[in-house]
């Protein structure tokens, strides 16, 4: 994949103003500082606070926080931001992540919240306030001749987050569902139309992995290719290689599923089961009953240990018509998220 430059654009350097970083102020806050590597601990309990508030049916762990503040790409003094009450008790996190790679755009993620306690009284604004300002401050430093976007996301049983990102000058830009399957209900027996072995993932697979997941995302919104470094977290975790499948065309990859499973997400999420984080076929083998293929397996490898059900989320307007896939599957929507934009 190559980059994409616009030459009709000016550098996002001449686009987006750059201004001072906003210096967050509330009463209720002694101290706004930047996370270390040191917080994991407390940054953990302040996104299982909002886990449990907003999407119980999925939780942070505390090796994802490890990872996202380990990556190359973030820099903590810079990039980060903690609110901590006059008792030393963190109330809120900001992070602003730009991952490596954009090739089509460049975006700014806005990660993090607000303590469902601490809410409603001005805190997240000051928070997204300083987000914002260091967002523009990363897409004023580059010279690439791209859209730029600060990019924020708002479960619809958290409202209240979509209305702060819309006051903070956020558009919404896209509807993600999050659906499930219920195993009891009988699998269908699906082929695929072409010579292909569905195989369990291995680590002898990965860089051909990475590359076919990279290809097969490439028309879809947003995404960009991962980094080396963003794709080994991917498949590390709560990620399960035997419960991972590739369809393989000869020796290419044609297809992958991706799956983990985190058992501290099942009392939240009233059942047992997996999460399909990955489900991608690249563009010569699409139309040829691959992904319903790899559903089927990943279907089928739960259903024998005994679980509830299968989950996973997409884009309710997929170009590669994901949503009737999954629905032919017996998957059915459950929950549903907002992906806001701020453009540039």
């Amino acid at each position: 994949m190559t980059s994409t430059d616009d030459a009709s654009l000016p550098p996002l350097s001449a686009r987006v103003p750059l201004s001072d970083l906003h210096r967050p102020e509330h009463p209720l806050i002694a101290e706004w500082r930047p996370v270390t590597a040191q917080d994991a601990a407390t940054v953990h309990e302040v996104y299982r606070a909002i886990d449990t508030q907003d999407h119980p049916n999925y939780v942070t762990t505390r090796e994802e926080v490890e990872e996202e503040l380990g990556y190359s790409f973030i820099d903590l003094e810079k990039d980060t931001l903690l609110a901590i009450t006059a008792d030393g008790r963190a109330v809120a996190v900001g992070i602003v992540m730009e991952p490596p790679r954009q090739e089509s755009l460049v975006r700014e993620f806005m990660n993090g919240g607000v303590h469902p306690e601490f809410r409603g009284r001005g805190i997240g604004r000051e928070l997204l306030a300083w987000q914002r300002s260091r967002g523009e401050q990363k897409l004023a430093a580059s010279e690439k001749t791209l859209p730029g976007w600060l990019v924020g996301y708002a479960d619809r049983r958290a409202p209240d987050r979509e209305r702060l990102l819309l006051a903070g000058g956020f558009e919404v830009a896209r509807y993600f569902h999050t659906m499930e399957r219920d195993l009891r209900e009988p699998i269908p027996e699906v082929v695929p139309t072409m010579d292909v072995r569905i195989v369990p993932y291995t680590t002898e697979l990965a860089d051909e992995v990475h590359t076919a997941r990279d290809d097969a995302f490439r028309d879809h919104w947003g995404s960009q290719p991962l980094s080396d470094e963003q794709f080994a977290g991917l498949v590390s975790g709560s990620f399960v290689p035997e419960l991972s499948f590739v369809a393989l065309a000869g020796d290419e990859v044609a297809g992958v599923l991706l799956t983990d499973v985190n058992e501290d997400d099942w009392p939240g999420q009233g059942y047992t089961g997996a999460y399909v984080s990955t489900v991608a076929v690249t563009r010569p083998f699409r139309g040829r009953r691959i992904a319903p293929s790899l559903l089927r397996a990943v279907l089928e490898a739960c259903a024998a240990r005994g679980w509830d059900k299968v989950a996973l989320d997409v884009d309710a307007e997929n170009p590669t018509g994901a949503l009737g896939l999954y629905t032919g599957m017996g998957f059915v929507s459950t929950q549903a998220e907002t992906g806001l934009v701020r453009a540039y």
